[in-house]
């Protein structure tokens, strides 16, 4: 019996993925990304605050696993981002989405103290850049969201509870469009 198959079936196995065996990237998390303690996922659907990783938490590419997840590790910890719903994008250009080399933070001190508290909350304002709207939400699935240039995007708090981005000419969040209870989680005044 074949080692490599048992390992690569049963999921157990970090094998490193081509483009980055010989360097696995380190840096910050782009941005928010919701957590069930182990697994962050591309879609980012909401749950506990307390497991909100913040945007700009450094963290170390450490591996992959087949199944589409990236091991990083967090201050010690193991966690994996998986993707989902990106699996259109090859994973080098999915990893270089989550894990980049300046860090958010720094960006996100410099900006207006209530685009600071809406970031920190994981939510949207009027006015917000896309950049911003990356920092807060994350991003938007591409399979959902081919164009990052598009005038909308669409995002998920859960399976039935989604929501739209709607940007202006300037790029900036003009309408965030959702069910009265999403709206409220996701959205400023």
């Amino acid at each position: 019996m074949r080692m490599v198959p048992l390992l690569v079936f049963t999921g157990l196995a970090a094998l490193p993925y081509p483009s980055f065996a010989q360097d696995m990237p380190v840096g910050y998390l782009c941005c928010n990304m919701r957590s069930d303690g182990s697994i962050m996922i591309d879609i980012n659907y909401e749950g506990p605050k307390e497991h909100l990783v913040p945007a700009g938490t450094p963290l170390k590419v450490t591996g992959f696993l087949w199944h589409y997840r990236v091991i990083v590790d967090i201050s010690g910890r193991r966690q994996y981002i998986k993707n989902d719903y990106s699996r259109d994008l090859p994973m080098n250009e999915f990893v270089k989405r989550y894990v980049v080399a300046n860090d958010p933070a720094v960006k996100i001190a410099n900006f207006p103290e209530k685009t600071r508290d809406a970031i920190a909350s994981a939510r949207l304002m009027k006015g917000m850049t896309r950049e911003q709207v990356l920092m807060s939400v994350g991003y938007p699935v591409s399979t959902e969201n081919a164009n990052l240039g598009a005038k909308t995007w669409k995002f998920w708090l859960g399976s039935f509870d989604e929501f739209d981005v709607k940007f202006d000419d300037d790029n900036r969040v003009i309408e965030v469009d959702a069910t009265a209870d999403t709206r409220a989680k996701v959205f400023m005044e």
